[in-house]
């Protein structure tokens, strides 16, 4: 560890940031692994005319894949956010220009964010998997 309690802090803070942002990463990408694998699934379930069922439990596999991966994002942002305030006030001591959180955090528009792309696809995914599972059901009860 530093000498200067001030540098094991920052450093404690910045470790801790960088972990939960590359495991906040690694997890929408797997999502999009298991994404792609389950919808080619489906694809491959009408191109052989399954039965009701098979979707009903696809369209469910692809809501809890959602909802589960959108409930593992929001854990990884609740873990980044604590090291914010800390990393903050850190960097006070620099040039206003090099105070990247604080920029951030005043430039960013809501909209132009990975939580509102993730969300959106996260989303996108939970409606397919309701569709789906929407038409077995339909399929199951004629």
């Amino acid at each position: 560890m530093a000498d200067d309690p001030g540098q094991e802090e920052h450093q404690y803070l910045w470790e801790h940031f960088r972990f939960n942002a590359d495991q906040r990463l690694r997890a929408f990408n797997f999502f999009v692994v298991f994404s792609v694998l389950a919808d080619g699934a489906v694809f491959t379930a009408i191109e052989k005319h399954a039965q009701g069922g098979v979707f009903a439990l696809m369209g469910a596999f692809l809501c809890l894949l959602a909802l589960t991966f959108f409930l593992i994002d929001r854990r990884s942002q609740n873990l980044l956010r604590l090291s914010v305030p800390g990393l903050k006030a850190y960097e006070q001591k620099f040039p206003r220009h090099s105070r990247l959180f604080a920029l951030e955090q005043s430039r960013a528009p809501t909209v132009v964010r990975y939580t509102v792309a993730f969300g959106m696809l996260f989303a996108a995914q939970f409606a397919f998997g309701l569709g789906i599972a929407a038409y077995g059901a339909k399929v199951l009860l004629r």
